[in-house]
């Protein structure tokens, strides 16, 4: 069945990085769009950051831009995200997602499967 892991979360300090990975199985990841996605307490679910099925198309949310980076090892099948400069403001869960479908979405609406979330907590 199809399963996204994500690891890679834990705690940073203002202006520190950290990098999640999200391992894939059970479809043909080459195939997929994927994104990640965070969800801080008491707001909803937001959209971060997609990536098309090749790489070479990626999206971002405007609050990431020039500080998050989204790549994927299709031989891996893997996706990354390389988070910098990270702020108090990026704490949340972060969901890492994908569709069956080759061309990027940012809304959670347009994602098909989602893994269970990893913890990322920035301290100020």
């Amino acid at each position: 069945q199809v399963q996204l892991v994500e690891s890679g979360g834990g705690l940073a300090q203002a202006g520190g990085s950290l990098k999640l990975s999200c391992a894939a199985s059970g479809f043909t990841f080459v195939n997929s769009a994927m994104g990640w996605f965070r969800q801080a307490p008491g707001k909803e679910r937001e959209f971060v950051a997609a990536i098309n099925w090749s790489g070479r198309n990626t999206n971002y949310a405007d609050s990431v831009k020039g500080r998050f980076t989204i790549s994927r090892d299709n031989v891996k099948s893997t996706v990354y995200l390389q988070m910098n400069s990270l702020t108090p403001e990026d704490t949340a869960v972060y969901y890492c997602a994908g569709r069956w479908g080759s061309l990027i979405r940012t809304t959670a609406g347009g994602m098909d499967f989602w893994g269970k979330g990893t913890q990322v907590t920035v301290s100020s």
